[in-house]
């Protein structure tokens, strides 16, 4: 009878000494044992969930800082590329603008035949025009200099370069009809271009262009406009030039007869 009390109290310190050593296995010492061989082969044991958990963890946080470090680089990158543009745009702003437009520009008659002399004997064709305007209403210069009708180049590279003249044919009575307006009419008028160069003795046709004059003998006036341009590669000291089969019939207007070349690369 003194015994039989103390029979049910075994299982309770039996749980409490299972309790213990569950408390001591599942707590971080677990993870300083040496056979962690016997660890990972019971996976339903609580150290090798703890054991797991830490594992994770230490995955997780490793996955976070390689992620922080690339998107670090991502940013460092995108910052260099981003002054990388910046530059080459401040390098863009600062290059000096090559570029020409002239203009028509009105004198009389007789001085425009007389100022546009024939290349005879090297091999150029028309009436080179030479009253260009450079600096008023819409015509400018920008490191690029007008001599005598012709763009002087300053910088080498590639150019586009144009052209445009305007021709007006007047048209008098039958009995007072210039023998001049008759003979020029149906023949074509041609546009060209030229480039001069100090390394070659005679000038060199980039480009032409023509349109064939052709009106009735009634009407008062005809208008007809040639234009062309195109990319060529120039050189410091190369003259432009353009020229035309007959000056006197150009329209000097700013708005219709123009020439000009600007810097591509």
């Amino acid at each position: 009878r003194d015994i039989a009390p103390l029979v049910p109290c075994y299982p309770s310190y039996l749980h409490y000494s299972q309790i213990k050593e569950t408390f001591s296995r599942s707590s971080v010492s677990c993870l300083t044992g040496t056979d962690l061989q016997s660890i990972t082969d019971a996976r339903g044991d609580l150290c090798w969930q703890v054991t797991q958990q830490v594992h994770l963890l230490i995955e997780k946080s490793l996955s976070q800082q390689s992620q922080r470090q690339r998107q670090r680089q991502r940013q460092r990158q995108n910052s260099s590329e981003v002054k990388d543009e910046v530059s080459q745009v401040l390098l863009s702003l600062s290059r000096p603008k090559v570029a020409a437009h002239v203009t028509g520009s009105f004198v009389p008659k007789l001085e425009r035949a007389g100022g546009a002399p024939v290349f005879a004997g090297r091999r150029v064709y028309g009436q080179k025009i030479s009253w260009w305007e450079g600096r008023k209403g819409l015509a400018f210069l920008q490191d690029v200099q007008l001599v005598d009708g012709e763009l002087v180049v300053s910088q080498p590279g590639l150019y586009y370069v144009y052209a445009q003249t305007y021709f007006r044919h007047s048209h008098l009575g039958e009995d007072g009809e210039d023998s001049e307006e008759v003979e020029d009419r149906g023949k074509p008028l041609l546009q060209y271009i030229y480039k001069k160069m100090s390394s070659y003795p005679a000038p060199i046709l980039l480009m032409k262009t023509s349109r064939t004059s052709c009106w009735s003998q009634g009407s008062q006036y005809s208008l007809h406009s040639a234009h062309q341009g195109g990319l060529f590669p120039l050189t410091t000291g190369d003259r432009l030039f353009v020229t035309v089969t007959n000056a006197s019939a150009v329209d000097m207007d700013e708005e219709t007869s123009f020439f000009g070349a600007f810097l591509i690369s």
